[in-house]
């Protein structure tokens, strides 16, 4: 089915973040980025509660390609529907080539096997497990340097504002939010730094599938 109230991303410059006040048991629950795009500001909830699962999040930070994320970079500041396809500029943690930029050996002949690794690490860096307490230290550390950001994920019903970021594919069948399954729909925070380096900050769920069947439900 997907996301009930569509996807798309809004565009702007960074205007002010804060964490959700911690539980009993210190756990947060979003991080909350204030996107300025226009006259508006748009409160983006990143999620990184687990419901009874204190460690079940996790992430990761990707340097992404300028070539390959221009198409977004050209848009205008603001709130942009997208389809959820790959030709619209949706993401798709599993699908999207911009989120797993290809590395490659040029030259066999002075391209060491660690150099080549490195370059791995780089572009295609591995997945990390913990708590949402640090899964929000890795995403402030990204949106310290933030001059513009791009933040992807369903908009609110009512007042300006992103939520579902984070990977909307691969929940357990029958689970809560299993009808939320779908492809090329899933959340993200795209920052833009000053010497244009974009740096992509992803998170999904320890129960969310890392291969999924083209309706997005867990293989």
């Amino acid at each position: 089915m997907g996301l009930s109230h569509g996807y798309g991303l809004v565009i702007g410059s960074k205007q002010d973040y804060f964490r959700d006040n911690p539980d009993n048991a210190g756990r947060y629950y979003h991080g909350n980025l204030i996107v300025r795009a226009g006259t508006n500001n748009f409160r983006c909830a990143i999620d990184v509660d687990p419901a009874g699962m204190p460690d079940g999040i996790q992430w990761r930070v990707v340097t992404l390609r300028q070539q390959d994320f221009a198409p977004i970079r050209a848009m205008a500041d603001g709130w942009h529907l997208l389809p959820s396809n790959e030709s619209s500029g949706a993401l798709d943690y599993i699908r999207s080539a911009v989120l797993h930029p290809p590395v490659m050996i040029w030259n066999v002949r002075y391209d060491s096997c660690l150099a080549w690794l490195l370059r791995v690490i780089r572009w295609n860096p591995p997945w990390q497990s913990g708590t949402g307490f640090q899964a929000l230290t890795a995403l402030e550390g990204v949106l310290d340097q933030a001059v513009r950001c791009y933040v992807f994920g369903e908009p609110f019903t009512n007042g300006f504002g992103v939520h579902n970021i984070h990977q909307n594919q691969g929940d357990p069948i029958n689970s809560n939010f299993s009808a939320e399954n779908a492809i090329w729909q899933d959340g993200a925070t795209i920052i833009e730094k000053s010497d244009g380096r974009i740096v992509a900050f992803l998170n999904k769920f320890k129960t969310q599938s890392f291969k999924t069947d083209a309706l997005g439900h867990p293989i």
